[in-house]
C-alpha cells in the first residue's frame, strides 16, 4: 500500500481483518480506522476481539463502534474525513437472508461510503465466490441470482476497476465470522476482492457555435448537440498520445519505407459545401450527410480572412441552452435548436443545392483541393525557373521538383475529423479520424495493388484483409466491418498516370490494433484511458479496461409518428439524450394505421457503457429524457 494513506474497515467483527492489515502496513504511513456495527459490549463477546483491538490501537489505528456502513456521511466521528480505501469484507445482511437483501446492502453501502471517499480513492469488497455476479467467478452464478455487485457500484457512479483473488495468506490472522449471524466463518476459498472507482460524470450534450471561412466566406452554425463531444478535441496533434495517432505514426513510418509520405498541416474547416462535394467525387450517399443550416453568413471576408482564419484555428464555441423558450409555449424554441431541427429533415435533395452545407463527410475534397493548389504553384515555378533552357534542362527541373503535370514521386497524407449521419449500431460512428493518403503514378506499375499490398502486411497481424471489388479494394476485419479503401481515379491530361488514394478510418484500426472493447473509449474523458498509452505502446499492446463488466440495460419505446417521420432524426435524439451510451437500437414492430395517417414504431434500445458508470436509475433516467426530447422534438405521441 502507498504511504500516508487512510484506510477505513466496515462491518468489522472480530477485528481480527484490521488487526492484521496494521501489522501488515506497520512500515507505511497508513492509518487505519476499524469500524462494526454493534455495541462495545457486543463485539468484545467476540473471540479474540479485545486483543485484536489493542494491536489497533497499538498501531496507531482507530476503532469506532456503532457504524452503520450504509450511513456513514451520518457518522459524527467520521466527519470531516476522507479516506483513500474503504473496506468491506464478506457482507452480509445476517441470518437466512436472500440476494435481494444481500443487494440492497450492497447498494445502500456503495451510496454511503462515496461521502467519505476521497476524490481517487478504492472501495474494496470482498465475496465469496458467485456472489459478484461477474465472468471472474467460477462458477459463475446467474445474474438474477448474483448480489449484482458491478450494478450496485453503479448506484453510487462507481465502476469495477480491477479484480482478484482474496489473498487469506497475507493475513494469516484474520478469522472470518458473522455467517448467518454466527461465531462461524464465510467460505473464503475462491473468494474474490472487487476494487471500486469513482467515474467520471457524464457530459450533457449540447450545442456549439461555430465561427469559420468556407470558400473565402466567415459563416456562422451550430453543430448538432449529439456531436457536441467530437469537436475540438486535437488527438491528432503533434505531440498527442492518442492511439490514433499512434495507429496513424504507425501507418505513416510502414509506408515510409516503400513510399515517403508528406502530411498536410494545413487547418480545414468542418464544413463543406454541397458543390465541393459533387466536384470531387466521394461515393458518400447524401443521406449519411449532417446538413447545416447558416445562423450567418458574411459575404464581406476576403481571401487574407480567410487564410488567416485556417491558419489559426480558433473556432468559437459556445454553449447555447437547448430547454424550450418558456414564453411561446413548446412550438417554439431558441433559434439553434429551430435550425438543428430543419437540418436535420431537409425535405429537398441536396444533391441539388449547391448552396447547402455539411459537415464533412470526408477529408477527400478539401485534400484534392489543396493539392491542386500546391501542383499549381509547382508548375508556376518550373516554368519560372526554366525560361529560356532547353527541353532536356526543363524536364529534369520538373523531376527534381518531384511533379509534373500532376505526376509526384511521394504521397500526400491528410487526416482530421468526420462526420456521417449513420444509425445506431455496435460500429458506426457518427464521428472518426479518417487518413487520406495520395499519389500519382504511372499506370503500369499498378500502384494501387501495390498501396493495398503494403497496407495489408503492415495491418495483417491485427486481422485486416484486403478484398477486391468493384471501385478498388477494400480493407476489412472482423467484427469491425470496413476499415479502408483504396481506389483509383483518372488524371487530367494525362492518360499514363493514374492517381491512387487510401482512405482509412483511424477509430476503427486503433480498435484492432490495441484490443479495444468499444470505440467510444476512444472519445473518453477519463484520464485513466489516455494513461496506458503514455509510454507510446506498439500495435499489439493489449488494453487493460478501466471499467470491468459493465452491466447492459434493455428497454422498450414505442410511439405514433406523422406522415414525416425520418428514423435517422430519431437516431440523433437517442445519441444526445443517452449521452452516447445507447450502443444498439433495433426496430421490432411497426403498424400503420389503416384510417389513421399515422404509424406506431417499437424500437429496442440497449444501455451499455465502458467509460462510465451505469445503473438501471441512470439508464431509465435516460429513457424518461428520451421520451421528452421525442415528444418536444419529433412531435411523437409516446404510447
Amino acid at each position: 500500500m502507498s504511504p500516508s494513506r487512510a484506510v477505513l474497515m466496515v462491518g468489522e467483527g472480530n477485528f481480527s481483518f484490521s488487526a492484521s492489515a496494521c501489522q501488515l502496513y506497520s512500515e507505511s504511513e497508513t492509518t487505519v480506522t476499524a469500524t462494526c456495527l454493534q455495541h462495545q459490549e457486543e463485539a468484545l463477546r467476540h473471540e479474540g476481539a479485545a486483543d485484536n483491538i489493542q494491536t489497533i490501537k497499538d498501531s496507531g489505528g482507530t476503532v469506532l463502534f456503532e457504524v452503520d456502513c450504509t450511513k456513514l456521511g451520518e457518522c459524527a466521528s467520521l466527519q470531516g474525513h476522507l479516506f483513500d480505501r474503504v473496506v468491506f469484507n464478506f457482507p452480509h445482511c445476517g441470518r437466512k437472508s436472500g440476494v435481494k437483501k444481500n443487494r440492497e446492502l450492497l447498494r445502500n453501502f456503495f451510496l454511503s461510503c462515496v461521502q467519505v471517499l476521497a476524490e481517487s480513492g478504492e472501495v474494496h469488497v470482498s465475496l465469496c465466490s458467485g456472489q459478484g455476479g461477474t465472468p471472474a467467478d467460477q462458477p459463475k452464478r446467474e445474474w438474477h441470482n448474483s448480489w449484482q455487485a458491478v450494478a450496485m457500484a453503479a448506484e453510487a457512479d462507481l465502476i469495477l476497476s480491477a479484480i482478484h483473488p482474496f489473498e487469506s495468506d497475507k493475513h494469516q490472522s484474520y478469522k472470518c465470522t458473522g455467517y448467518r449471524s454466527q461465531d462461524k466463518g464465510f467460505h473464503v476459498e475462491k473468494a474474490l476482492v472487487h476494487m471500486f472507482t469513482r467515474s467520471i460524470p457524464y457530459t450533457p450534450a449540447h450545442l456549439l457555435k461555430v465561427e469559420e471561412v468556407v470558400e473565402g466566406e466567415k459563416v456562422q452554425y451550430e453543430i448538432p448537440a449529439e456531436l457536441s463531444d467530437y469537436i475540438f478535441r486535437r488527438f491528432l496533434y503533434s505531440h498527442s498520445v492518442h492511439p490514433v495517432k499512434l495507429v496513424q505514426d504507425f501507418l505513416l513510418e510502414g509506408l515510409a519505407k516503400k513510399w515517403p509520405v508528406s502530411m498536410m498541416t494545413e487547418t480545414i474547416p468542418f464544413l463543406l459545401t454541397a458543390k465541393q462535394l459533387q466536384t470531387h467525387c466521394c461515393g458518400i450517399d447524401g443521406a449519411q450527410c449532417y446538413w447545416i443550416h447558416l445562423l450567418q453568413k458574411d459575404l464581406t471576408s476576403d481571401t487574407d480572412t480567410s487564410a488567416d482564419k485556417e491558419n489559426d484555428p480558433r473556432p468559437t464555441e459556445t454553449l447555447l441552452p437547448t430547454c424550450l423558450a418558456s414564453n411561446k409555449g413548446d412550438r417554439v424554441r431558441i433559434k439553434g435548436v429551430e435550425s438543428f431541427r430543419s437540418a436535420c429533415s431537409l425535405d429537398i435533395d441536396p444533391e441539388g443545392e449547391s448552396g447547402m452545407h455539411m459537415l464533412r463527410p470526408s477529408l477527400l475534397p478539401q485534400m484534392e483541393e489543396l493539392l491542386a493548389k500546391k501542383e499549381a504553384i509547382i508548375n508556376a515555378d518550373g516554368h519560372g525557373d526554366c525560361e529560356g533552357s532547353d527541353e532536356s534542362e526543363g524536364n529534369e527541373k520538373d523531376e527534381s521538383c518531384g511533379s509534373c503535370n500532376g505526376v509526384t514521386s511521394l504521397l500526400y497524407g491528410i487526416s482530421g475529423v468526420v462526420f456521417r449521419n449513420v444509425p445506431i449500431g455496435l460500429w458506426a460512428m457518427p464521428a472518426f479520424h479518417e487518413l487520406l493518403i495520395q499519389g500519382v503514378f504511372p499506370s503500369e506499375s499498378e500502384p494501387g495493388k501495390l498501396l493495398g499490398e503494403k497496407l495489408e502486411t503492415l495491418l495483417a497481424p491485427f486481422g485486416v484483409s484486403i478484398v477486391t471489388e468493384q471501385g478498388g479494394l477494400r480493407l476489412k476485419a472482423q467484427p469491425v466491418g470496413l476499415v479502408g479503401k483504396v481506389f483509383a481515379s483518372d488524371v487530367s491530361d494525362n492518360n499514363n498516370h493514374v492517381r491512387i488514394t487510401a482512405s482509412l478510418n483511424l477509430d476503427l484500426l486503433a480498435v484492432l490494433l490495441f484490443s479495444l472493447p468499444d470505440w467510444r473509449l476512444l472519445w473518453s474523458h477519463d484520464p485513466r484511458f489516455l494513461k496506458q498509452f503514455s509510454s507510446h505502446p506498439s500495435p499489439g499492446t493489449q488494453f487493460h479496461a478501466f471499467c470491468l463488466y459493465p452491466e447492459p440495460f434493455t428497454f422498450d419505446i414505442s410511439f405514433w409518428t406523422g406522415p414525416t417521420w425520418e428514423e435517422k432524426n430519431f437516431h440523433a435524439v437517442v445519441r444526445e439524450a443517452s449521452c452516447g451510451t445507447v450502443e444498439q437500437v433495433k426496430l421490432i414492430d411497426r403498424f400503420s394505421h389503416p384510417d389513421l395517417s399515422q404509424t406506431s414504431y417499437c424500437y429496442r434500445l440497449i444501455y451499455h457503457s465502458h467509460t462510465h458508470a451505469l445503473s438501471h436509475t441512470r439508464a431509465l433516467q435516460f429513457h424518461k429524457h428520451l421520451e421528452t426530447l421525442l415528444s418536444s422534438r419529433l412531435q411523437v405521441t409516446i404510447r
